[in-house]
């Protein structure tokens, strides 16, 4: 259900949300793709890097998410955050990176960066973008799925408000995970299943304030953390810190609050 103006959420049982959440559920040829998602992101790609268009809500949260990472990541390796280069010599994979919002920013701190997205429009806005700003970042439009079959393996991989997009929510995670090198740090942000999260993300932010073309999120495809953290523990992953996400419309701000997770919550797991 695409969820619409004056419509009354329902809670789904948690398999109608994670309808593939066991071990080995994935049938042969699965894709996390949903073309839908797909072909809606791709409509509004030359958007991407514009301030005060529909990815707004991204440019104003952006700064949040990039120092929550760095500083988990470097708190982890013993680094300085404020270094010059603070994650040189990891491998970043920035999966689902749209227009490389994320992926530039972390090459520009020092990390090798492979930005992933199904949309091929996507790519070319964020390889044409990269291009003009001297970012060094190597845009692939491909899957979870298909990187992590061809071996690749990363220090850090980044699902950052994708997940509530694909078409498959246990193949994404498992996928993710394989990325993962030894030692290696998933980070993952979404949105949580509830009232407030409705009223806020679905009818707020896409039939209020226009901040999302309508259609943009489907309120049935939000993550629970407690379904986000048992999917990545089927995959031999532990949520190691979660914390909520919250909006003040007086500051137009963002801002870290661990008390409140009931609309936008974010967090990193590692393999047990």
């Amino acid at each position: 259900m695409t969820a619409t103006a004056g419509t009354t959420p329902t809670t789904p049982a948690p398999d109608a949300v994670l309808s593939a959440s066991t071990p080995g559920a994935n049938k042969v040829g699965a894709s996390t793709v949903d073309p839908a998602d797909v072909a809606r992101f791709s409509a509004i790609a030359a958007e991407w890097w514009d301030p005060t268009g529909k990815f707004r809500p991204l440019h104003r949260l952006n700064p949040l998410r990039l120092t929550y990472i760095r500083d988990a990541v470097c708190q982890r390796l013993g680094r300085d955050p404020l270094a010059p280069s603070p994650l040189n010599g990891l491998r970043v994979v920035d999966i689902g990176c749209g227009g490389g919002l994320l992926s530039e920013p972390f090459a520009r701190m020092g990390a090798s960066v492979v930005g992933v997205d199904a949309s091929d429009k996507n790519i070319k806005t964020a390889a044409t973008h990269a291009a003009e700003s001297g970012a060094t970042v190597d845009y692939r439009a491909t899957t979870a799925e298909s990187l992590a079959a061809s071996g690749e393996r990363f220090d850090v991989v980044l699902a950052m408000e994708v997940i509530e997009h694909v078409a498959d929510v246990n193949l994404f995670v498992k996928s993710c995970a394989d990325l993962l090198a030894p030692g290696g740090v998933l980070f993952l942000a979404t949105l949580n299943r509830t009232p407030k999260s409705f009223a806020m993300a679905i009818v707020g932010a896409e039939y209020v304030l226009r901040w999302l073309p309508r259609g943009t999120h489907n309120w049935r495809q939000f993550l629970r953390p407690s379904e986000l953290t048992a999917a990545v523990r089927a995959h031999g992953l532990d949520m190691r810190h979660l914390t909520g996400v919250t909006y003040n419309p007086l500051t137009d701000e963002f801002k870290l609050n661990a008390r409140d997770l009931g609309v936008n919550y974010m967090g990193w797991a590692e393999r047990v």
